[in-house]
């Protein structure tokens, strides 16, 4: 009998296909897909290797997680993420009226594949890495949709795997679970090392169909009681609550004061963060196969109780979405060149060598989740005001050439509690991707662009709307810094030279913006004087989406009817732009149905002007119209 063994083909007689990029990104979640537009977007040759169909990771319709950040849901004023985080969600509100997931799916997936210099690779996992433990040579890659096997080369590599694999393949150091006090002296570590982990979580939905629905429990799921879910909300489902007022807790508090306080409560129709497993199992990498169908389990255990144990108000609920990929929470850390720790974030450390921000609490999650009866489900470490993230924190330790991104950067467990969430997540990522762009521009390693190039990386973070405590645009390329700005109208506080003031966002009570006194019948101008006649490129203009609301997608009822919809109302909707040189009109454009923060106009050739003047008519429904920022090159 003929044996026929298959292989790959071609691979066995040509090899693998050879690519060569400036800069590879492994991963392709939020962080991930943020890292590899900035890298590409600075110019740089760039892949990203997505072993999904979709980006987006737990915010993709796979999962169904809502962006968290800075911001902490509404409680901290002035704090949500821009750059390409932003972009993107306010694309998303001008396309997905409704919270779509499939539509979020095709605006991350689109602003991918609409990047120059970004080569897309979907359906596509690593499957070796060459490294000698300080280096990695090269990674490998298999595309299931056209089985192809790539090798693949660069400059700088990002890890964005969210287990750290790249990192843990190519010999980069690493920790898991829970340091000790002695480690960082961190006030609320523990007093012995553990391997514990937060755990995973599905997420489901359910609607009102208006008439009574059965619902009959799998043989396979695992029944409840009012005893094994105590401490985790799941009420009458017709009812929604927001999560409760945030407690600010010192180190030394006692979780057991404030119980009531700290289990928040959502809606029963968007599914529960509380059915969590895999913090306290052996390994959660390892055995995740295993986990995804205990979780299984547990979910359709958790619906059964609702629906048919006890007077949840879900007579005519039916199940409508249960997802087919657990949301990950935490693995492996990678050992960064500077870690972050508890007591930086509660000082609200700020130094100058911060490429992002965190606001989110230090969120840790009992390691048995679901299993932990009688115990609080989180313990949600709470603290007043944003925190820098040192560029150290995204440059391994021990591998030269890969940075990371995502919750595996150099954190300590504490600390990662609060950089875990997506927002945070994705302005790092921006960042690194950012500084690949730069060490592949100066064929150096990642950590050199932090000793000789922290400067211009930080200015084009901020040139590119990224927000970085304490750092001011001081771009010596931005010719509108010098100039003389005025307007036809302003609010007190609010004065047009905000304009150039070099902060593009409200910071605490300080107003960095230029306000109208209201919008005449004609529009508001806005008018800046250069130092003197210049041959000009580009202008660059910062609106006002209202960095004080959320503008995620969501599952939940509770955040939906909270996040205003479509476009916001503090953003210029139509405009003209007019340059002009001693008086003479040189250039003109005008600009309809706007819905994005930061505008880029990039001018003809040969356009000479000495003064830029912006005529606002219209907005998406703010009675004032509202800049924080021009800049001419």
């Amino acid at each position: 009998m003929k044996e026929y063994i298959h292989e790959i083909p071609d691979y066995k007689e040509k090899g693998p296909i050879e690519k060569n990029y400036d800069v590879i990104v492994v991963g392709g979640g939020m962080s991930g897909l943020c890292a590899a537009i900035a890298s590409a977007r600075n110019g740089a040759h760039t892949a990203i290797i997505q072993e999904r169909s979709v980006f987006g990771g737990n915010g993709s319709s796979e999962i169904r997680m809502h962006v968290a950040g800075a911001s902490c849901h509404w409680g901290k004023e002035n704090a949500v993420e821009t750059g390409i985080m932003m972009e993107m969600q306010l694309h998303n509100q001008y396309l997905n009226y409704d919270h779509n997931f499939s539509i979020w799916d095709g605006v991350l997936w689109s602003t991918a594949m609409e990047t120059e210099h970004l080569d897309v690779y979907l359906n596509t996992v690593m499957i070796h890495v060459k490294s000698d433990g300080s280096e990695i040579k090269w990674v490998e890659c298999y595309q299931s949709t056209t089985e192809s096997t790539y090798r693949m080369q660069a400059n700088v590599y990002i890890d964005a795997t969210g287990n750290g694999s790249l990192g843990y393949f190519a010999g980069a150091e690493y920790r898991i679970g829970c340091e000790d006090k002695a480690a960082y002296h961190e006030p609320s570590a523990r007093d012995q090392v553990s391997g514990e982990t937060m755990g995973n979580t599905i997420m489901f939905n359910a609607r009102d169909t208006g008439h009574p629905v059965k619902f009959v429990k799998p043989e396979w799921a695992y029944t409840f009681d009012e005893d094994d879910l105590e401490y985790r909300y799941h009420g009458n489902i017709t009812v929604y609550h927001d999560a409760d007022k945030v407690v600010v807790l010192g180190p030394d508090e006692s979780y057991e004061d404030h119980r009531d306080q700290l289990v928040e409560k959502y809606d029963t129709q968007s599914g529960y963060w509380w059915i969590e497993l895999g913090g306290d199992w052996d390994d959660i990498i390892k055995q995740a196969e295993d986990l995804h169908y205990e979780l299984y389990r547990c979910v359709y255990g958790v619906w059964d109780h609702i629906k048919n144990r006890g007077d949840h108000g879900a007579e005519n609920y039916e199940l409508v979405w249960v997802g087919n990929q657990p949301g990950i929470r935490e693995g492996r850390r990678l050992e960064g060149v500077e870690t972050l720790t508890e007591n930086d974030i509660r000082a609200n450390r700020v130094t100058d060598q911060d490429v992002a921000y965190g606001g989110w609490p230090m969120d840790e999650h009992t390691a048995g989740g679901l299993r932990a009866k009688g115990q609080i489900p989180s313990k949600v470490r709470s603290f007043d005001g944003l925190y820098g993230i040192p560029y150290g924190c995204y440059c391994s330790k021990t591998i030269r050439n890969m940075m990371m991104v995502g919750r595996i950067i150099g954190a300590s467990k504490l600390a990662m509690g609060s950089t875990r969430v997506m927002g945070t997540c994705a302005v790092g990522g921006q960042a690194a991707g950012t500084a690949a762009a730069l060490a592949a521009k100066y064929r150096c390693t990642p950590q050199v662009v932090g000793e000789q190039h922290m400067q211009e990386l930080r200015q084009q973070l901020l040139k590119d709307d990224c927000y970085i405590i304490g750092c001011k645009n001081e771009d010596p390329n931005d010719l509108a810094r010098s100039a003389t700005v005025s307007a036809s109208s302003y609010k007190k506080g609010a004065e047009p030279e905000h304009v150039i003031n070099g902060v593009s966002r409200d910071e605490k009570d300080h107003v960095n913006c230029w306000c109208s006194d209201g919008l005449s019948a004609e529009g508001e101008t806005l008018t800046l004087k250069l130092d003197k006649t210049h041959a000009l490129e580009e202008i660059r203009l910062t609106f006002d989406p209202n960095l004080s609301e959320e503008h995620c997608i969501s599952l939940s009822k509770a955040f939906i009817e909270k996040i205003p919809k479509g476009v916001p109302k503090e953003l210029v909707k139509d405009y003209e732009l007019k340059l002009y040189a001693d008086g003479r009109e040189v250039y003109t454009t005008k600009v309809t149905g706007n819905y994005q923060r930061l505008n880029v106009i990039k001018l003809p050739e040969d356009i000479q002007a000495d003064t830029v003047v912006l005529h606002v008519t219209a907005t998406n429904g703010c009675e004032d119209v509202r800049v924080f920022e021009v800049r001419a090159y």
